[in-house]
């Protein structure tokens, strides 16, 4: 970036509302990869000011209904948006549609002359469970990098993170980022914004390696704690966003 935001606005899913980093004295109970990126650009930037919209559990539709026309009217110079991997999730897509709106909102983002920065997918090759999505998610991030291209959108690879195939990573969902993935992910996109930062991507050390029975141990908990939740959710219809608000609506100064 040739200067330094100074409105920046948060959209999207769980992702950006920082779900896997849980710290009591952040709004929602989370800090997250976005609230890290904004403390490092508020520094020696007094007019920084910092919203966050994004609300786990948001598919792609809701996520522009809900969050698009309120970061518009804070008229912000910095965006940055993850949005449908929610959908990637349900057993019917039609990614093309989806992506249309993703398009379009894009468009409108960039018109306003705010810089947009987008992501894509992670690769879920790794994943016994979640690899299933693998094809479904190259799909998709050959699209959003369609979007992006047409736009001039700013691009965060994210299906090119190998440090993301280490379960330490990830909470202990498998789904959300731990907060070293959070750590991590702000490190990324300070990067990719040509940002000046104090951040140190974390170095885990080697992976312990488990054995057999500890790794079967380890899924069976994720299943009974993780899996079988969420497919009741899916069955009845609910969202784990239901009734959560955005973490930060107002632009705000970082408070130190």
């Amino acid at each position: 970036m040739t200067s330094l935001p100074s409105r920046y606005v948060a959209l999207g899913d769980s992702f950006t509302e920082g779900v896997g980093d849980a710290d009591e004295r952040f709004p929602n109970g989370l800090r997250g990869w976005a609230d890290r990126v904004a403390e490092q650009l508020a520094v020696n930037n007094p007019e920084f000011r910092y919203a966050n919209l994004a609300i786990r559990g948001r598919l792609l539709g809701p996520i522009i209904d809900e969050q698009l026309e309120p970061a518009l009217a804070l008229k912000p110079d910095l965006v940055t948006i993850y949005a449908g991997g929610n959908d990637m999730m349900r057993p019917k897509l039609d990614i093309d549609a989806m992506v249309a709106r993703y398009d379009s909102a894009i468009g409108q983002l960039t018109a306003s002359g705010a810089q947009v920065l987008m992501f894509t997918a992670y690769d879920t090759g790794w994943s016994a469970f979640f690899g299933k999505l693998r094809g479904r998610l190259a799909i998709y991030n050959e699209l959003v990098r369609e979007v992006a291209d047409r736009h001039g959108a700013t691009l965060v690879d994210f299906w090119r993170f190998s440090e993301y195939q280490d379960l330490r990573m990830w909470d202990w969902d498998r789904l959300h980022m731990s907060p070293a993935g959070h750590e991590n992910m702000a490190t990324r996109v300070l990067d990719v914004l040509g940002v000046e930062h104090g951040l140190i991507a974390p170095d885990l050390g080697p992976a312990p390696v488990l054995t057999k029975a500890e790794t079967r141990r380890e899924d069976r908990q994720w299943a009974r704690e993780f899996l079988v939740p969420w497919v009741a959710r899916r069955v009845k219809g609910t969202s784990s966003g239901d009734g959560v608000s955005a973490k930060q609506p107002e632009l705000s100064p970082i408070q130190s």
